[in-house]
């Protein structure tokens, strides 16, 4: 039942600030500057005033709607005023200081109730007022304010009471699909102030499933990609959000939506920007085993080679992808032989990288280089014998040794660039800046001490084959730099140093073992 104009029963309100022409909204701006004006004398004995007008015309519409249930007309006008006291609610947006009073008048309960509402426009005004009270520019220097509002909001369901709302919403409605906009904006807002929400709205209600709905849909559209950002979001960093999202069919869904775009790019930067969302929930997915195994049965590893051969967009995407698929799973490197990847992925090694307008940019391209580094580090991690593994061994001997060439050139010029960031520090610390071991090293890794680290593991696969063509090819390049197979070690050494046990102890081991092995045999 929608609310009426009374000049006009069959009218459906309008949404406050939408202008159909796009031009500035002269009535919301005037709307605006009163409510800034009555922020300046908003104290407790306003919000005081405010919350019982809310409270009585909210008595009011309850009494009205239960007296005439069928009889719309009879309780339209209390809805009306309904909504004008929601709207004025929102002058509190403005005041984040009294949020704590708000909460302690037990307000929240009847704010948020009003989600489950008949009238779809009520609970739509709800959902606005919700986003523009947890908006971060609100929260800015409110930490302890904002903190109050959300865990009361979260104690009082508003997660449960916002994502049933919108399974209710009609995308296909312009009104309502600014509402679905607001809700993602309101869960996001509510993530920023209390990461735990990432969590919690997986557990307690059907987002997941909603999320994944609305991705399947093939058409583009400004709520599809918000979707996609608020995903990436509550994958980003909870392993708990990973495996529940595997579990439900999660990497096979998302295959799918980046499958359409093997072939084409995407028509604007919004859509594009979605892309790259998509893709940061398939690589966050990919994280726990179990979706790793998920992913090669659902020939992701295909899927991922014939995007790169298409040589459109989503090229560097789909080898970040596999990068984070092969990255410790044996059976993801197998299969990517086994189908023929490794001519396409040494393609991109020699720097065979598609240029389109989008990513002439000089980091485009070293984002890539250190993601192929990654996967072909990955690939002799996880193929240690066979005929995989003289496969994997024979790229590097053919066309003259040219890999180790591009293997060498690479190692030089990011062992230039860890250089000049340690004599940088060097400096820093003769002007009486002080840092830590452990900053100096994070500052190395930022610079590309860990794309060096994976070049000088790779280096040492190539050197324990034993292979005379490649030893020797590694120590003429070597000597050509003036360097020596100590310079290697020294690297090697620093990163079995700094193995973490991230992976649990046993694993810590074995990776410091095979460390070990490579620092011996040069």
């Amino acid at each position: 039942m929608e609310v009426v104009d009374s000049r006009n029963p069959n009218a459906k309100r309008k949404r406050e600030g939408v202008v159909p022409n796009g031009d500035i909204d002269l009535a919301l701006l005037e709307a605006v500057e009163k409510s800034q004006n009555a922020v300046e004398a908003l104290d407790i004995r306003n919000l005081k005033k405010l919350v019982l007008s809310f409270e009585r015309r909210l008595k009011d519409n309850i009494g009205a709607r239960l007296k005439y249930p069928d009889q719309p007309d009879r309780f339209a006008d209390s809805e009306v005023e309904l909504h004008d006291e929601l709207q004025k609610l929102k002058v509190l947006a403005g005041a984040p200081e009294l949020y704590p009073e708000l909460v302690s008048l037990n307000t929240v309960p009847s704010i948020l109730n009003l989600l489950g509402h008949d009238n779809t426009d009520i609970a739509i005004d709800v959902v606005q007022l919700l986003q523009d009270l947890t908006d971060e520019d609100v929260f800015d220097e409110n930490d302890e304010p904002a903190r109050v509002l959300v865990d009361a909001l979260v104690d009082n369901n508003v997660l449960e009471l916002l994502v049933q709302n919108l399974h209710r919403l009609n995308d296909s409605d312009p009104d309502e699909s600014a509402a679905v906009h607001s809700t993602l904006a309101t869960i996001e807002n509510l993530m920023e102030v209390k990461p735990a929400v990432a969590e919690m709205v997986c557990e307690r209600t059907k987002l997941l499933k909603w999320l994944m709905g609305k991705i399947k849909v093939r058409e583009f559209d400004g709520n599809k990609q918000y979707a996609s950002e608020i995903l990436a979001i509550m994958l980003q960093t909870s392993v708990a959000n990973q495996k529940r999202l595997g579990q439900m069919n999660g990497v096979d869904v998302l295959l799918q939506a980046v499958a359409m775009y093997k072939s084409k790019d995407p028509k604007s930067s919004e859509e594009a920007e979605m892309l790259e969302n998509l893709f940061d929930c398939l690589c966050c997915l990919l994280m726990p085993l179990e979706n790793k195994e998920r992913f090669v049965k659902a020939e992701g590893v295909e899927l991922m080679i014939i995007i790169m051969k298409q040589k459109k967009s989503a090229y560097g995407s789909a080898i970040r992808a596999l990068d984070f698929a092969m990255t410790k799973y044996p059976p993801a490197c197998e299969r990517f032989v086994d189908v023929l990847g490794l001519k396409t992925a040494f393609a991109a090694f020699m720097g065979k990288i598609p240029i389109n307008k989008k990513n002439k940019k000089e980091r485009y391209n070293e984002e890539l280089e250190e993601r192929v580094v990654s996967l072909i580090a990955s690939l002799f991690g996880g193929i240690l014998r066979g005929s995989r593994r003289e496969r994997l061994l024979s790229k590097f001997v053919e066309n003259e040794c040219e890999k180790i060439d591009r293997l060498m050139e690479l190692y030089m010029r990011y062992s230039d660039r860890v250089n000049a960031e340690t004599e940088r520090m060097d400096r820093l610390e003769l002007d009486d800046l002080e840092m830590d071991e452990e900053e100096k090293y994070n500052r190395k890794l930022e610079s590309g001490l860990y794309t060096l680290q994976l070049i000088a593991v790779i280096l040492g696969h190539l050197w324990c084959s034993e292979h005379p063509q490649m030893r020797a090819r590694i120590e003429l390049l070597l000597k050509q730099q003036k360097l020596t197979k100590k310079d290697i070690k020294d690297i090697l050494q620093e990163y079995q140093e700094n193995i973490g046990d991230v992976d649990g102890p046993e694993e810590m081991e074995r990776s410091q073992a095979r460390i070990q092995r490579f620092i011996s045999a040069f």
